[in-house]
């Protein structure tokens, strides 16, 4: 995430958190906090206590979040966000802690008395990571259509041309699942299991025979004991570590998301 993109993730979490965004500026936001992040963000522990012992109204604050340094911003009070801030640091852990799974609708405009169907689709953004002595990952997000069955690849890219809110809009209703999510996620599975089987495995190959070439070094290191010490099995586990081809697969978050029905 380059420092521009910081303002466009900041807006799709509060919205994603049910809070208001008082002024949108290209240099900074305004944000009125729900009461969840109030608690979470805010460090107002005893202002909590105190509203709920007591049954006041509560008063979630407004967050002022400073992601350009312009002339503009160089008087307005409020909190600099830049890569290794406290309060974008926090951000960041509460997204990863709240992110996991999301239901969001695409924003829909009708006329009245009209109504709009919202199609689910399951997203998945998983991380696919090949390691030996070397490492290299690939990201992939994919979309199923949970009543095709359609899967579609970069799908977050796709979301990010949609205008997306975690309550449904006016005038809009939701299709069914045929497919069960659980389902879905097996039915990705596939895919990407597919995906990997499909790749070119030659650095897994090359991984091997480097590992033999050095178990080979070893092995002539120690050919004239004939017991071997314990540093030698050490050395041997070491290497099978360090160059044993392994594919992982781990998803980084995922959910539902209710879209209008397309052509393409």
């Amino acid at each position: 995430m380059q420092q521009d993109e910081i303002q466009q993730f900041l807006k799709r979490y509060f919205r994603a958190h049910e809070c208001d965004i008082v002024e949108d500026y290209d240099e900074y936001l305004t944000v009125q906090l729900s009461i969840e992040l109030d608690k979470e963000l805010m460090n107002r522990p005893f202002y909590w206590h105190y509203i709920e012992r007591t049954g006041g109204v509560p008063a979630p604050m407004k967050l002022t979040l400073i992601t350009k340094q312009t002339e503009k911003t160089r008087t307005l009070k409020g909190e600099r966000l830049h890569f290794g801030s406290p309060r974008l640091h926090q951000i960041f852990q509460s997204a990863q802690r709240r992110g996991g799974y999301i239901r969001l609708y695409e924003q829909a405009h009708a006329e009245p008395q009209a109504s709009i169907p919202l199609h689910p689709w399951l997203g998945l953004n998983v991380k696919i990571s090949y390691q030996c002595d070397r490492k290299k990952e690939q990201l992939l997000s994919l979309g199923l259509h949970l009543i095709s069955g359609g899967i579609v690849e970069q799908f977050h890219e796709k979301l990010q041309h949609l205008s997306l809110t975690p309550k449904i809009p006016d005038y809009c209703f939701t299709i069914s699942p045929i497919i069960k999510p659980i389902s879905g996620i097996g039915r990705l599975e596939k895919y990407i299991q597919q995906i990997i089987e499909r790749d070119d495995h030659t650095w897994a190959e090359e991984a091997i025979a480097r590992w033999r070439e050095d178990m080979a070094l070893l092995d002539h290191f120690y050919e004239e004991m004939d017991e071997k010490p314990e540093c030698y099995y050490i050395e041997k586990e070491a290497l099978e570590e360090q160059y044993k081809p392994k594919i992982t697969v781990s998803v980084i978050n995922g959910g539902l998301f209710y879209l209008q029905p397309r052509s393409s």
